[in-house]
């Protein structure tokens, strides 16, 4: 009697437990999710590989990691004042880890081919220990705001990039915090973040239009670039996410086709210069 009733209680237990169907419509639906989350670094792939294969990242715009990084900050902190899918916020946890090592990987390569060791710019100049000349004379303090603008996103050390972005938490954290009940600013940062993530392409774009070349961009990355953004942006559709997500993903995908116009359009032109 008392392993029956064992079996009993556990069959209760069990049946308390709702276990997910596994039917079609949900494998496909967790299918898409993980695309989702990972998805979203996996255009990148080629590009760290061509900059870590060839020792040269000036065909790569630095600021599409910037974009990136904004972007997902603020989708993170939307995701505090209006709660959507989970698997848009692990996207955008994965992305940061995933755009920070692609700008480490840049700032190792452009110093490393260093040939006159340049001048070094830094987002903040403060004077540390190991600053001090070999004279025993330290360099003049400087505060939080001395730091060159025409260098912005342009530094020459990675701990630059790191306390940028950690200061950029700090602010858009303390401003979420503040006004996580007020509806109009939490969709103004919603708007933002993905109106930031479709202009991931302009900087790309501006970089290739002001050298009249796509000379060291990946094509695959911007390949994967397009079919992502389209998957994404049917995904948005298809899962009613907010309206600010699919229509930042139609711009997205239309800068996209833009930069592969310019593919064929530069390889001309240098064919051109080369007769």
């Amino acid at each position: 009697m008392g392993s029956d009733n064992m079996v009993l209680s556990a069959a209760g237990l069990l049946g308390g437990i709702e276990l997910p169907e596994f039917t079609i419509l949900n494998i496909i639906s967790w299918i898409c999710s993980a695309a989702m989350i990972f998805g979203g670094v996996v255009p990148f792939i080629p590009q760290y590989r061509d900059i870590q294969r060839s020792g040269n990242a000036d065909g790569f715009s630095p600021f599409v990691c910037l974009t990136l990084l904004i972007a997902n900050i603020l989708r993170i902190m939307f995701w505090f004042g209006k709660h959507y899918e989970l698997p848009l916020l692990a996207q955008s946890i994965i992305m940061l880890f995933a755009m920070m090592a692609l700008v480490h990987l840049c700032v190792h390569v452009r110093r490393k081919t260093e040939i006159i060791v340049a001048k070094q710019h830094k987002f903040t100049d403060f004077t540390h220990s190991g600053d001090i000349p070999h004279h025993g004379v330290a360099p003049p303090e400087h505060t939080f705001f001395d730091f060159d603008w025409d260098y912005f996103w342009m530094w020459t050390d990675f701990h630059s990039y790191v306390e940028f972005i950690f200061a950029f938490i700090a602010l858009f954290g303390l401003i979420t915090y503040l006004f996580l009940y007020n509806m109009y600013v939490v969709e103004t940062i919603g708007f933002l973040a993905v109106f930031a993530e479709a202009m991931l392409g302009a900087p790309q774009f501006y970089r290739n239009f002001t050298n009249k070349s796509t000379q060291g961009m990946s094509k695959k990355m911007v390949g994967f670039w397009t079919m992502g953004d389209i998957f994404k942006t049917g995904y948005f559709i298809v899962r009613e996410a907010p309206p600010q997500f699919w229509i930042c993903g139609m711009l997205q995908v239309s800068i996209d086709i833009s930069i592969f116009l310019q593919v064929y359009i530069y390889r001309n032109l240098s064919t051109k210069s080369k007769l």
